[in-house]
């Protein structure tokens, strides 16, 4: 039954996601006057259709990605033609690739919209209150102890534990800490100094620290409407950063390709969020949310940022690429995303046998 219901929260999920990305391309695409012949969810034979304001909408068989298919565009034939005011081709090179933009633009405004929510219902972080303490640290030095609720630094107020890291991070000079101990306010002058670190990559690196890290404990944010605002910006620009910069180093080796994953584990991860808690499950959808909108802007010829990149071509050489060489790259590109598919499933099993 565990499974049964994970698996059903995790196809729900993902439909939702990819209906918000289709609802992007097709919203768009109907603005600029282009026919949208069929919105799918979902690949293959359709299970349900019907056929509403000059648009087939459909269920398919493959609930795994979906698809809005505009006259005169088609990924099955990627040399496909079509004339009409209404046809995808006829419209200008800076208006296909808004229409083409607006799918993954629809994803970040997804998870903008999900982070603002978890915001209101209570978002949950670190307490900034003192755990471990490095030897010989500037902390240990300048008289800090466990159970210090760091409150202030300078003349911004802290309220959780990341906030700590970004303001030690971005300043420069001695800080004026303002410390809760035993309903005591005190102040204490602390350096940084720049030490060896790791960042989220497991990349050695150097940053700004005083050598002390979080007891564990968990506290609610209360947060109000512009807070909430502010809050889901920063959460969808951090989350697009980490991605963006994932696959940066994926590309680069840095992350090994072992840790590609594939639709069995976000489908894991998707069902233990559910089983946690609805804000866990929000913020599971958003970040996978702010995933898609990522990769399908990566320059790979058969996803939106492939056909964006042909249309720059064609806005800068003021023609299109020969009908050749814009199979052969968006064939090239159906391999590419293919093996990667593949490559996600065989870790995902590889995962499976080592757990066990």
């Amino acid at each position: 039954l565990r499974i049964f219901l994970g698996t059903i929260t995790f196809l729900l999920v993902l439909s939702f996601l990819v209906f918000f990305h289709e609802l992007g391309h097709f919203l768009a695409a109907r603005f600029f006057g282009v026919k949208v012949e069929k919105f799918s969810i979902g690949f293959g034979k359709a299970i349900y259709s019907k056929y509403w304001a000059g648009t087939t909408w459909q269920f398919a068989m493959i609930p795994l990605g979906g698809y809005v298919q505009m006259k005169g565009q088609d990924d099955s034939n990627p040399t496909l033609v079509e004339t009409g005011d209404d046809s995808y081709n006829t419209k200008k090179p800076w208006q296909r690739i808004i229409i083409l933009f607006a799918g993954p633009f629809a994803n970040f405004i997804l998870a903008a919209i999900l982070y603002f929510s978890i915001a209101l219902m209570g978002a949950k972080t670190l307490a900034p209150v003192i755990g471990n303490i490095s030897p010989n640290s500037v902390a240990a030095v300048s008289g800090l102890q466990t159970n210090d609720e760091i409150i202030r630094i300078n003349d911004i107020d802290i309220k959780s534990w990341d906030e700590i890291g970004k303001v030690i991070t971005s300043s420069e000079g001695s800080l004026q800490f303002y410390i809760k101990r035993d309903n005591q306010i005190i102040l204490k002058t602390i350096n940084p100094v720049v030490s060896d670190s790791q960042n989220m990559f497991n990349e050695n690196i150097k940053k700004r620290m005083i050598g002390v890290a979080p007891k564990g404990e968990v506290v609610t944010l209360e947060l109000g409407f512009f807070d909430s605002l502010l809050y889901a910006y920063e959460k969808t620009i951090f989350a697009s950063t980490m991605i963006f910069q994932g696959v940066q180093k994926l590309i680069s080796g840095v992350i090994p390709s072992s840790e590609i994953g594939g639709v069995i584990t976000i489908g894991k991860v998707i069902s233990d969020a559910s089983e946690s808690s609805l804000i866990a499950l929000l913020t599971i959808t958003a970040l996978i949310s702010v995933n898609l909108g990522v990769l399908n802007l990566l320059p790979i010829p058969a996803l939106d940022g492939g056909h964006i990149m042909f249309n720059l071509y064609e806005m800068i050489m003021r023609k299109k690429p020969s009908d050749q060489v814009f199979m052969f790259l968006t064939i090239m590109g159906w391999l590419i995303l293919g093996s990667l598919m593949l490559l996600g499933i065989y870790n995902d099993i590889n995962r499976i046998f080592l757990n066990n």
